[in-house]
């Protein structure tokens, strides 16, 4: 098959450790889809963030669908909202928070995939809410 659809309703959902504030959604990677990279819905809690990290070959995109926050990347924080796309180079650390009252949603991709999907999916298992599915539904 020349391409591929990703249902959320099926989606493999997982909290990469349990006190994460962050869960991932995964839409294509080399698991299912025998691709170099990953594509997930990145979903931050209120309050929520992405522990500090950097990534040595990766390139990390961040397209903001839903909520609002905050990037810090190389000692400079920048706001994101709705429809702003964010691109981080290799050995940059940064955190994404979220800063809004309600989630934050991202479509994240790392090129390469640089053992992301590997980490991804070593975590626990969770599900997508009520919440996730209008917001990432559009309803």
């Amino acid at each position: 098959m020349s391409f591929s659809v990703a249902d959320l309703s099926h989606a493999k959902v997982f909290r990469i450790a349990p006190k994460d504030t962050n869960y991932f959604a995964v839409l294509f990677d080399q698991v299912t889809d025998r691709i170099g990279n990953i594509f997930v819905i990145e979903i931050f809690q209120p309050g929520g963030a992405t522990p500090p990290n950097e990534h040595a070959v990766a390139h990390e995109f961040f397209h903001v669908l839903h909520g609002v926050g905050v990037a810090r990347c190389d000692g400079k924080t920048l706001p994101i909202k709705k429809g702003d796309s964010l691109l981080l180079h290799p050995g940059s650390e940064h955190v994404i928070e979220n800063t809004g009252p309600g989630k934050l949603y991202t479509l994240t991709v790392m090129t390469p995939n640089e053992g992301f999907s590997e980490l991804i999916r070593s975590g626990e298992p969770v599900a997508l809410d009520a919440e996730d599915m209008r917001v990432l539904q559009g309803l």
